[in-house]
């Protein structure tokens, strides 16, 4: 596992633990579907079905994580939502498919600042 990829499974392990504490269920993680692409966090949030994308970055990266994912992103999350909802099976949910983004920053020192963007698609 090089750094880049290091980082990653942090900001992830992160995210996942946050939505944990937050309520929501984790269903799967890095759930992928041939070349189409990865769904990082696949969770519930009562009856709606949540495709979490999750963005670490160090402090002094290019851009902010948030800024990270664009038009183009969201709508292949929301394709892989319904392959996800496909391969295993799951009917539609009543509330519905929702695309979370949770940018992370690490710091040289301190905390990670973690921000959760609920409904970004």
């Amino acid at each position: 596992m090089n750094a880049t990829q290091a980082l990653g499974r942090y900001g992830e392990e992160l995210a996942a633990r946050r939505l944990t504490e937050t309520g929501l269920h984790i269903l799967a993680r890095n759930w992928r579907h041939g070349r189409t692409g990865e769904i990082d966090i696949v969770a519930r949030d009562g009856d709606t079905l949540v495709i979490c994308e999750v963005k670490t970055r160090r402090i002094g990266a290019f851009e902010h994580p948030m800024a990270a994912v664009t038009p183009h992103k969201t709508a292949r999350l929301l394709h892989l939502a319904a392959c996800w909802l496909d391969h295993t099976g799951t009917p539609p949910p009543a509330g519905g498919v929702r695309v979370d983004l949770i940018g992370i920053v690490l710091p040289r020192r301190g905390a990670p600042v973690l921000t959760h963007a609920r409904g970004v698609a």
